[in-house]
């Protein structure tokens, strides 16, 4: 499994190259502001084929390069549904951004639970509600590794005080990902890897930080 990642200012936002090192294809992984150079130029060095753009979120730090993906590579977008709307109008969302973000004219809808496949590799999709409505999480249980936008980060969670937050469901959110394999590395939205097994207060999130 191929994975590049790229912190882009102006909010140290991680973009992801994920790769099937026997197929060769691949996904890009929230487009960052100005990540667009930096993954093509990991694809071109990895020999990867991008085939989507998997959203885990869409608030504007993380859908940023998305508008020129598609023009540059012609793939599809997936989001989940109660975030897509700030894909096609950005803005939406209520949140303020430093920068202009380009829409899409369609996506296509993230289904919970649903198995998707890069190549040889297959992840689930889970509904990870709290920090944003439509916040997802990507995990491939073979190769033990989470893609958990900003659900999770290394010893913190995604902020609860913006529009569209609701403490409440981060917590039940948190408790699906206590409960995957405590070896799972964790690949957040911001910030350091982590393992889910040095995460010990997921147990009690609410105790933490509600």
């Amino acid at each position: 499994m191929i994975i590049a990642m790229f912190p882009c200012e102006p909010f140290l936002t991680n973009a992801y190259l994920i790769g099937c090192e026997k197929t060769h294809k691949g996904i890009i992984v929230d487009p960052a502001p100005n990540s667009m150079q930096k993954l093509l130029i990991a694809a071109q060095k990895h020999g990867i084929v991008v085939e989507a753009i998997f959203l885990t979120h869409s608030h504007g730090d993380h859908i940023y390069d998305v508008a020129e993906l598609v023009q540059k590579l012609d793939v599809p977008v997936y989001v989940h549904p109660l975030d897509a709307e700030n894909m096609l109008n950005p803005g939406s969302d209520g949140i303020p951004m430093p920068f202009e973000i380009k829409g899409i004219d369609e996506v296509e809808y993230l289904e919970d639970d649903k198995l998707y496949k890069v190549g040889d590799l297959e992840f689930s999709v889970i509904h990870t509600p709290g920090h944003s409505p439509g916040g997802v999480c990507f995990y491939f249980p073979l190769k033990k590794v989470l893609f958990s936008g900003d659900t999770l980060f290394k010893g913190t969670i995604g902020r609860l005080d913006l529009p569209g937050a609701e403490p409440q469901k981060m917590w039940d959110s948190l408790a699906k990902l206590n409960a995957l394999d405590k070896e799972t590395k964790v690949y957040p939205g911001h910030g350091e890897t982590t393992f889910l097994k040095d995460e010990g207060w997921l147990a009690n999130p609410k105790e933490t930080f509600g």
